[in-house]
């Protein structure tokens, strides 16, 4: 599992916006950039669209009074769902990358095997990235909503 100190494996990550879609490198997202990247089990699950993302939408502009450039939520869902689903939560101060095959959370180490439940998922986490390299890092115990929460982020920072 990658760990505080540690620089960001060089993975690409989708993004669906209105001017279509993008791949977009890791110097394309944290080169020269400090920012908060959140990740959670699934679009649309339970937690996530009651609980994790409302929290990061809520708290986005004190998250980003604090020096942060960018606020990036991750799933291994395709970019149609992640897009989908930002618009159906108003995420606009949010951008929804999607880590379709899972090869970015695979190279963090915090992939899980979900099963029947969807398969290869990420587990529930949220870090700070300072131009590429993680300056904290807040991963959850299975089943647990707590370190990775927007609150907790904020007074990290």
């Amino acid at each position: 599992m990658i760990e505080q100190g540690q620089t960001l494996p060089a993975v690409t990550l989708t993004q669906l916006t209105n001017d279509g879609m993008q791949t977009l490198t890791n110097s394309e997202l944290f080169e020269g950039k400090k920012v908060v990247l959140f990740a959670v089990p699934g679009a649309f699950t339970p937690t996530c669209s009651n609980a994790h993302l409302p929290e990061f939408i809520t708290l986005a502009d004190k998250i980003k009074a604090k020096g942060i450039d960018a606020i990036y939520c991750v799933s291994v869902n395709d970019a149609f769902v992640m897009k989908a689903w930002g618009d159906s939560q108003n995420a606009q101060e949010i951008a929804m990358l999607a880590d379709g095959d899972a090869n970015f959370t695979k190279a963090l180490g915090l992939d899980k095997d979900t099963a029947g439940f969807g398969g290869i998922r990420s587990s529930r986490y949220a870090m700070i990235v300072d131009n590429s390299v993680v300056t904290g890092l807040f991963v959850e115990q299975d089943k647990e909503f707590a370190v990775s929460r927007a609150e907790y982020v904020l007074e990290k920072l």
